[in-house]
């Protein structure tokens, strides 16, 4: 059984659905006040925690005029009473009841209330209350020069719910918005915190559970809620750490990597190291025969294919001893280096019955072809994972207005009847049923050639096992593994050797450490789903 808290922090919201689950709880009799008093609370005990007063007594409290304000009051209210030197800014004078009445109150206990921005200029803290979620239009002055001068003081910011300016689904900035260092989401993580450009504006994020009850949210969000946020619990659970003691390599799978030319002959090995972290039973890789030698010696365990090359040193064509059917592998991975010269390899690939990821120049001959509708032919599963220029030469419908990643992705899934992996730094993915996934977290350390080959290597390793395994766990939960599993390695490895020290093939070797090391805290290595 999943518990409570394990659930609440997987599931993710638009604004009209944090509304909805609102909606419910306060129609069932719960006062909008005593939610107030509770959430603020466990605000304040954990920004206590973040800032103690010993290193940061005096807060600036910035109060907008709706139940976002009122929660910030409430936390003003009480870091006083923990002894803190709070004062208050609130530039907005109409404020909503609730909100009016804990204005009232702050100042009767001798708060300074401020209506300009400046006198909270020393804090060495503020706290960002202005607007919660929802907000829909562009912030205008004076409220948008105020941000902006907030933004430029160096202090630390804690945004509640979502930092004032932010688009709550898109993460787009509207006008401007709070670049806080810490973001306090609460209740349900909000769509918008989740996207790639929110970042800068979110720092580091982290959710308020204040006990919505599961009845209300799967009331408006259904019993398995369309979008979801991976988890450490989640992705070990979809993995094959343990093996029955009578198996053997023919049942953990068999991958085809189908990959590098003369060219770009690092894209095969970088993939075949990610294939053989994943565990996979058995390897073949199809590589020009001159590549033959090289991966050879870097993966001798490998059963590597030397293929027909044209003179540019690309796959011409397959040996008659190659056949793709799932009879010969459970899997095939393709495009890392191929170039796109192999355009005819390509479509051999996409006729077979194999279970595939597409990648790389697999992507980029699919889009110069135009052939992206003919995937819906296709009868076994199919993965893409492109990168965002990738993503817009196979969709430019999509990428041209694209303001939102999640319904990018949903929309290019249905179009194509895959699963569509988009790269970033927060990697999304959904099926063509518009189950959603998204990786909370990852690192610049990333972004370096190589990196996505790796990522198609384990990826492809992963599908392998699962076809030969028949787990019932869903392909698109087994993608956001190895998204979340290759965005660990990553983080491991920039902790270990700065940002700037993880080239692609390092970050092979920190495949396996980054596993044992999350995966030692749990009972030999399961964790049940």
């Amino acid at each position: 059984m999943i518990d409570r808290l394990e659930q609440i922090q997987r599931i993710v919201v638009t604004a009209e659905q944090m509304r909805s689950i609102e909606s419910r709880i306060f129609a069932a009799g719960l006062p909008v006040a005593a939610l107030m008093e509770k959430v603020a609370g466990r605000i304040t005990d954990r920004i206590v925690t973040l800032y103690p007063r010993t290193t940061h007594p005096r807060v600036g409290v910035l109060v907008g005029p709706g139940h976002n304000g009122g929660d910030a009051l409430v936390v003003a209210r009480e870091l006083h009473f923990k002894g803190y030197e709070v004062a208050i800014c609130s530039p907005i004078s109409h404020l909503k009841e609730l909100t009016v009445h804990h204005y009232n109150y702050v100042n009767s206990l001798g708060l300074p209330c401020h209506s300009e921005i400046e006198p909270l200029q020393t804090s060495d803290l503020l706290i960002d209350g202005l607007f919660g979620f929802g907000l829909e239009r562009c912030l205008t002055d004076p409220i948008a020069s105020l941000i902006d001068r907030v933004n430029c003081w160096k202090i630390p910011i804690v945004s509640i719910d979502l930092p004032s300016g932010l688009h709550t689904d898109t993460g787009k900035t509207l006008g401007t918005a709070i670049r806080a260092t810490h973001t306090l989401c609460l209740g349900l993580w909000k769509q918008g915190l989740l996207q790639d450009w929110a970042l800068e504006q979110v720092g580091q994020a982290e959710l308020i559970d204040f006990d919505l009850p599961l009845t209300d949210i799967f009331a408006v969000l259904g019993d398995s809620p369309l979008v979801q946020r991976g988890t450490a619990d989640w992705a070990l659970s979809t993995l094959p750490l343990s093996r029955p003691p009578s198996t053997h390599k023919y049942k953990m799978g068999h991958l085809l990597l189908i990959c590098g030319s003369q060219k770009y002959a690092g894209g095969a090995l970088l993939a075949g190291l990610g294939a053989r972290s994943s565990g996979v039973g058995m390897l073949s890789i199809a590589v020009p025969h001159s590549l033959k030698p090289m991966l050879s010696s870097h993966l001798p365990e490998a059963l590597v294919v030397g293929c027909p090359e044209t003179p540019e040193g690309a796959i011409a064509e397959f040996p008659s001893s190659l056949i793709l059917h799932p009879s010969s592998f459970r899997g095939i991975a393709c495009g890392p280096g191929l170039t796109l010269e192999a355009r005819l390899i390509v479509q051999q690939v996409l006729q077979s019955d194999c279970p595939l990821v597409l990648d790389a120049d697999g992507l980029n001959i699919l889009a110069n072809q135009g052939t992206v509708p003919t995937l819906q032919k296709r009868q076994a599963p199919t993965i893409l994972t492109p990168h965002l220029g990738e993503f817009k030469r196979l969709f430019p419908d999509l990428a041209d207005s694209m303001t939102c990643r999640v319904t990018a992705v949903q929309s290019a899934a249905k179009q194509t009847g895959a699963i569509v992996l988009l790269k970033g730094a927060r990697v999304t993915i959904a099926d063509a049923q518009g189950q959603t996934r998204i990786n909370p977290n990852s690192t610049p350390a990333l972004a370096r050639g190589g990196s996505g080959d790796v990522l198609t290597g384990l990826l492809g390793g992963l599908l392998a096992q699962q076809m030969a395994t028949l787990r019932e766990t869903p392909i698109v939960d087994l993608v956001q593994t190895a998204a979340w599993w290759h965005a660990q390695a990553g983080i491991l490895a920039a902790q270990t050797r700065t940002e700037l020290g993880v080239d692609a093939h390092t970050l092979t070797q920190f495949l396996i450490p980054a596993l044992r090391a999350i995966s030692s805290s749990y009972p030999q290595g399961v964790v049940e789903p």
